[in-house]
């Protein structure tokens, strides 16, 4: 069955995209842009180091000699360089010979030449993976490699204490890592009033001339942190060029369900937040869009969430070309990522696309959001099944394949990014490189990632498989039917036991009250939230809208029934509270439940979640937040 949608393809006609979008696949880093901090962080993510990246994380377990400590663990380090060198073996080989047994680099002739631990001279098995290096030939300070459109730089100094026992002096792997990012104004932060607002475009506009700083303080020390400088190189023929030492620069607005109070028409309603987003991220790229390096075409990328079919993404891109006409700028400066996280979107995906053809440089599947949903507009089709058994169904496999074939086969290939989503636990990197190489074999070529950390190990996976290679090869096939992408993920004769609802109950209400009490409290959008079994997990308002929904659903089916749900949050809250006790911020829950606006919040998302629009949580979050911070006038 064709369910009435279209089959037609559209190929996308967009121009001036740069090439970190167009041509070269890589990881994606999201992080909310009213952190400075991690803002500069994030636009510095464009390098990172390997061995740093190695040694913090549990790729290299932390058992036996390998532990970690106060002190360099010198076992551990070996490791490192182990694992590193084998990397650097399987995807920039040299003929012959292994990094382990190299003792010299040098640049001869043009040529990048290797001697090995018994004198003879050796090159690159792919002489073209040479890119070029910094210093002199005859002792270079880096050598700068290429695979799949990736560089890495080999850092050589025989002082270094690490360099100084490699065995060619070897400090350090420097992995281009986040090619780009996306500053979120969306569901990674807390913005509800003026004052919010102000403070967030703030730091994007400081982005864009590079006047952004923040006094970071470190192990008793204060310092500036900055954005980055451009790298000088030379090729191989000696001729003098730069890379690029920051990420391009993407922001994520709002999607259109808010309205502000930042800005009110003649008869004293709200504006459209969407539209004020826009704007404002449009006024601060006119006023440095002479100063700024960000984008060599002067384009600008604007990340557009949550919108339900083609007749929203059409009205995103009249906002954008009004905007456009307003500020006297090109006609389609603006481009626009479609976050293919609604099902309505998902469904009419090559429509939605169709509506934004000279503007779309992104489709992405955010499966968090797309959960939410799933679960809000099937309410009354029946009882979902468990939360931690939602991944694996086949309507979420569906989706993620029926992204890429759409992306594919309407032109995406070489112009634009079919993206995949986030890696919600920052602390498991292991299960990360497991698991997320799964997104460049779906053809995807770019993935979110939570940190700069995971940023350079997800790079990894861009050496091994040639994604470009791969979308020519998947062009045209058809992989899903739209039978499996609207298989609900119900349950017709749940036989669950008391304790297994239980268990649920308390997961999605622990995660609840997790991150509500620090976005109502604190105002931060996104934090790594202790789960049931003390795992941090990446909260966000997506995660936040499925765990709502969810209990939600099973209210409304007699699964659960208030009473339960209500005991539930009140014995959470205390555990909550103790999960954080250690934070002088914190404000504890449990002492006074009716008091606590957190508390109340949190209950509300359950209680009224079946009434929400699309399972939103913003309307109830904004209130309690406002709430708060009017308390503390």
């Amino acid at each position: 069955m064709n369910y009435g949608i279209s089959n037609q393809v559209g190929k996308i006609k967009t121009t001036n995209i740069d090439e970190e979008i167009s041509s070269i696949p890589g990881p994606q880093l999201v992080v909310p842009l009213t952190n400075k901090r991690y803002a500069i962080n994030a636009a510095n993510s464009r390098w990172g180091s390997l061995y740093d990246a190695l040694y913090g994380t549990d790729i290299i377990p932390y058992k036996g000699k390998f532990k970690t400590g106060e002190y360099y663990n010198e076992s551990r380090g070996k490791e490192v360089i182990k694992f590193a060198k084998t990397h650097l073996d399987m995807f920039f080989p040299i003929d012959n010979c292994s990094y382990k047994d190299v003792t010299k680099i040098q640049i001869i002739d043009n040529e990048l030449i290797f001697h090995d631990k018994n004198y003879n001279l050796k090159k690159m098995r792919n002489p073209n993976q040479f890119f070029g290096y910094i210093g002199i030939e005859s002792d270079p300070e880096e050598i700068i490699l290429k695979k799949n459109g990736l560089r890495i730089r080999l850092q050589i100094d025989n002082k270094h204490p690490i360099g100084k026992i490699d065995s060619f002096h070897l400090k350090d792997i420097i992995i281009e890592s986040a090619l780009s990012v996306i500053m979120d104004c969306e569901d990674s932060i807390v913005s509800v009033d003026t004052d919010d607002k102000i403070a967030t475009f703030r730091n994007w506009m400081g982005l864009l001339d590079k006047t952004i700083k923040t006094e970071v303080n470190k192990d008793n020390i204060s310092f500036v942190r900055e954005l980055s400088e451009d790298i000088p190189y030379k090729n191989p023929n000696g001729e003098t060029h730069s890379m690029r030492g920051l990420s391009l620069l993407l922001i994520r607005n709002v999607g259109h369900l808010m309205t502000s109070s930042s800005i009110i028409d003649h008869n004293k309603n709200e504006i459209g937040e969407g539209i004020i987003d826009t704007l404002l991220t449009a006024l601060c790229f006119l006023k440095t869009i002479d100063n700024s390096k960000n984008s060599k075409f002067k384009s600008l990328y604007i990340v557009k969430p949550k919108m339900h079919g083609p007749e929203e993404v059409k009205f995103s891109v009249d906002t954008f070309s009004i905007i456009e006409k307003l500020l006297k700028l090109p006609e389609n400066t603006i481009k626009i990522g479609i976050m293919d996280e609604e099902r309505r979107t998902t469904l009419n995906l090559k429509e939605c696309i169709r509506a934004a053809k000279n503007r779309v440089f992104f489709i992405n599947t955010g499966f968090l959001d797309r959960t939410g949903d799933e679960i809000h507009t099937s309410m009354d089709a029946g009882t979902m099944i468990k939360k931690t058994e939602m991944k694996n169904v086949n309507w979420i496999q569906a989706y993620e394949r029926w992204n890429v074939e759409i992306g594919l086969k309407c032109g995406f290939s070489g112009l634009a990014q079919i993206g995949k989503g986030m890696w919600a636990m920052p602390d498991m990197m292991s299960k990360m490189m497991e698991e997320k190489i799964s997104h460049c074999q779906s053809g995807a070529n770019t993935a979110w990632v939570p940190s700069p950390t995971a940023a350079t190990l997800h790079a990894l996976h861009y050496h091994k498989v040639d994604i470009m290679s791969l979308q020519k090869q998947n062009t045209g096939k058809k992989n899903v039917s739209i039978d499996d992408l609207i298989d609900i993920p119900i349950i017709d004769n749940p036989n669950w036991t008391e304790d297994e609802i239980k268990n649920e109950l308390e997961n999605n209400i622990q995660g609840i009250l997790g991150y509500v009490v620090k976005w109502v409290n604190n105002g931060i959008g996104c934090s790594k939230v202790l789960d049931i079994d003390n795992i941090g997990l990446m909260e966000d308002r997506a995660t936040l809208r499925i765990s709502s929904q969810h209990i939600a659903n099973w209210l409304h089916h007699g699964i659960c029934n208030k009473s339960q749900v209500l005991n539930t949050f009140k014995k959470m809250s205390a555990v909550v509270d103790k999960q954080n006790a250690d934070d002088p911020d914190y404000i504890p829950m449990s002492k006074d439940l009716d008091e606590s606006i957190a508390f109340q919040t949190a209950v509300n998302l359950v209680l009224l979640g079946k009434e929400q629009p699309s399972g939103y949580t913003e309307p109830i979050l904004h209130k309690g937040r406002l709430e708060f911070k009017n308390s503390l006038k």
